[in-house]
């Protein structure tokens, strides 16, 4: 572990392998992107992009099961509806986001669980991600609980599967699986748990070995095919907060929390469990099981 790698994370743990950059997601049960978790890749970000010596930086998680899970539901539920910003302006998430996909790093998510709502906006805002087939599975679980995909979900997903699939997701609140998600072009790639480990080896062997410049060329290059984002986050921020702040977005998602959400066992199959919170608005408990 190289001296230089900042070792302050809460959530996080970070080392250097030559010009490779490994960071570990750390916080249990789910990854739940809680307000520590959320500064941590703050400052893992703007420390990143002043790192001279790597040109590729790796996600993964330590936590079985998740990858990173979604924004912390009770943090929303506390978010100052009269908070003033500039109508213009992009969100602290928002500019996170941007961080991992313009800086001069190759940004790569190695997921081999669950991933949702913010957590897939990350992942979507990274360069590449690959993918255990049989384990990967992502979800924008936003919809059924009353809200909207408010970090980028809305912008990015569509470029990247098409219009109707992201809608077909984001709508519908459903799993999009490994195998799938290869297919459609979330993921770049899905393959079997070992094969993927030595794929990502190889990979990124291959990578490190390249001249640093001609690699921070090429992404740069390749930016600029990107349409510019900014106005498109800016409108689904706006309408991401008016459910926010609603009552009927602010009872599902407190029905939500009520019912077990962000424990392991209804994250676990959050595509039915997000639609029996959104069916069981009206009725006392609707026959969900709590987790213990």
């Amino acid at each position: 572990m190289s001296d230089d790698v900042p070792q302050n994370f809460n959530h996080l743990n970070v080392y250097r392998d030559g010009k490779v950059l490994y960071v570990e997601i750390d916080n249990p049960p789910i990854n739940l992107i809680t307000v520590p978790l959320l500064f941590d890749f703050i400052n893992l970000t703007k420390w990143v992009e002043d790192d001279e010596d790597s040109t590729v930086l790796v996600l993964k998680s330590v936590v079985d099961g998740f990858f990173i899970a979604h924004f912390d539901v009770g943090a929303l539920l506390t978010m100052d509806s009269n908070e003033s910003r500039p109508a213009d302006s992009l969100t602290t998430f928002d500019e996170l986001c941007l961080r991992f996909q313009t800086m001069n790093k190759i940004t790569i998510c190695v997921v081999e669980g669950r991933i949702g709502g913010g957590g897939s906006e990350i992942a979507m805002s990274c360069d590449l991600r690959f993918a255990a087939s049989g384990t990967a599975v992502m979800n924008q679980m936003e919809v059924p609980i009353g809200i909207i995909p408010g970090g980028g979900g809305t912008q990015r997903l569509p470029a990247l599967i098409g219009y109707p699939r992201a809608l077909e997701l984001i709508v519908g609140g459903l799993d999009l699986d490994a195998e799938t998600g290869e297919k459609w072009g979330y993921f770049n790639r899905s393959l079997p748990k070992e094969e993927l480990d030595l794929f990502i080896t190889r990979f990124l062997d291959r990578v490190a070995s390249f001249n640093p410049e001609s690699v921070r060329s090429a992404k740069e290059a390749l930016q600029l095919s990107i349409p510019n984002l900014v106005r498109g986050l800016v409108k689904e921020n706006t309408l991401f907060n008016e459910r926010n702040n609603s009552e009927s977005g602010r009872e599902l998602m407190k029905r939500f929390l009520d019912l077990g959400g962000q424990s392991v066992l209804q994250e676990s199959r959050i595509e039915e469990f997000a639609l029996e919170v959104a069916k069981s608005i009206d009725k006392p408990n609707n026959g969900i099981s709590e987790e213990p």
